[in-house]
């Protein structure tokens, strides 16, 4: 059992962790299986797609809150991901409005079940879309302004298909949209969609968690979090040099996943479901103390987005990976550090000052787990513009064989900082300056960017 692999000093180690320096699991994703809830008809998939998750995921809630008392580690999320919805709603579908219909099902029972999101509302077309897939992604601004616990993904490019232009014009055009369509609440529908290049099949984070055809029937995979604990576990190593500071990182790194493991396991047989991974991703919150931009502090950086802070990211992720799975023989999803703008206090701080600009994002994201992550822009930006941003991010993870995503809030009537708020763990941004050259033409060529040379490995 895994509790007996944990000594005294880890679990004092923990405590200390929990209360002083913001240690919690970020959350508990159930992954269900939707295939065999396909149906001719819409309104039989929605009856089939409630009644799964409500009988699979009934537990899942009940079960978190009980090993957060009876272990004293916080949960701070429960959530699931489900079957892309492109394939569930596949044979049904007859127009937009019927996934809209799909994704008021997955929000009565992401209701019914008490978790706070469910994700899958998903699309996969990196080499082209099925009918299908051009049906959801017409829906996905209905679908998020009427649901209040759907999560909408759409993976635009992989490193082995390339990348499908015509679908990053077309989330370009969905994200506008979606932000008008809410507009009366900041936007907050673009919070809420992401777009990705090499999605994984395992990510138990939102906006992107989606159950991959490729798993079990049934899933649990847990996100842990810890940013504080890696600041304060640099605060004592001020002047050693980065052989030292690499230890430092990657050993609480380990710590920081034996956490997650022990949840994993627990949650695994209280629910008798199988365990798949753990995310170690260290994601920030707005509290003040869990920041990634504090960590950059303690390494020595004035401020996040100074010279240095891409090595200072590339040595925190790899040094996190590295500990983690010393911790877990099942390290998956996105794995590393998280850059959200809206939900790090050190990061907001950053971009309003200018210390922190899109493009140093973007630089990051060569090196980072995600890539333009919460990002809030002003209201008037282009569809055009917003694909531009989109395809350089893409052509990133394309190339370097790595995750990238983009989730990018253009906020109505927003202008260079104005300041929005999302509320909770989503937080509140500054809208950051968008480089103003036009770049319609390059985005209206369409058809597909073919997939790097150094795909081709069989």
């Amino acid at each position: 059992m895994i509790q007996s692999l944990i000594t005294a000093t880890e679990v004092n180690e923990t405590n200390q962790m929990i209360r002083h320096e913001n240690l919690d699991v970020r959350t508990i994703t159930m992954g269900i299986s939707l295939l065999d809830c396909i149906r001719s008809d819409m309104d039989e998939t929605c009856t089939q797609v409630y009644d799964k998750i409500t009988r699979t995921a009934s537990r899942l809630v009940p079960v978190g809150q009980e090993i957060e008392k009876e272990f004293g580690i916080p949960i701070v999320n429960k959530r699931i991901s489900v079957t892309p919805a492109a394939l569930i709603g596949g044979a049904s579908a007859k127009s937009p409005e019927d996934f809209v219909k799909l994704a008021k099902a997955l929000d009565r029972a992401a209701q019914a079940t008490g978790v706070n999101f469910i994700g899958g509302f998903s699309a996969l077309v990196p080499k082209g879309a099925t009918h299908a897939d051009e049906m959801l992604m017409e829906s996905i601004p209905e679908a998020l302004a009427v649901t209040e616990r759907v999560c909408s993904s759409v993976n635009l490019a992989s490193t082995k298909a390339g990348m499908n232009m015509d679908a990053v014009r077309k989330m370009g055009e969905i994200i506008v949209r979606t932000a008008e369509r809410t507009a009366d609440r900041g936007s907050i529908g673009c919070a809420k969609l992401v777009v990705f290049c090499n999605a994984p099949d395992d990510n138990p984070f939102m906006a992107g968690a989606f159950h991959g055809v490729t798993e079990a029937d049934t899933i649990i995979n847990v996100g842990v979090s810890g940013p504080g604990v890696v600041k304060t576990a640099l605060e004592s190593a001020h002047g050693v040099d980065f052989g030292e500071l690499c230890e430092i990182i990657k050993k609480t790194a380990f710590k920081i996943t034996r956490v997650g493991q022990l949840v994993a396991q627990e949650a695994s047989k209280r629910l008798a479901v199988p365990f798949g991974i753990v995310d170690l991703s260290l994601a920030p919150t707005p509290a003040v103390g869990d920041s990634i931009a504090d960590i950059f502090r303690e390494m020595g950086l004035e401020q996040a987005g100074a010279p240095g802070t891409t090595a200072a990211l590339a040595l925190l992720n790899d040094q996190v990976k590295k500990g983690g799975v010393m911790a877990s023989s099942y390290v998956g999803g996105l794995s590393g550090a998280f850059i959200p703008v809206s939900e790090d206090q050190g990061m907001i701080q950053a971009a309003q000052c200018g210390a922190l600009t899109l493009e140093k994002l973007e630089a990051m994201t060569c090196v980072c787990s995600v890539g333009l992550d919460m990002i809030a822009i002003p209201g008037d930006t282009s569809a055009a513009t917003i694909s531009g941003i989109i395809a350089d991010e893409m052509a990133i993870g394309m190339v370097n064989q790595k995750t990238t995503a983009a989730r990018l809030i253009p906020v109505i009537g927003g202008k260079v900082g104005d300041m929005v708020e999302f509320g909770g763990l989503l937080g509140y941004a500054p809208v950051m300056p968008v480089n103003g050259y036009h770049c319609d033409a390059f985005i209206g060529r369409g058809g597909r960017i073919p997939a790097p040379i150094h795909s081709f490995k069989n």
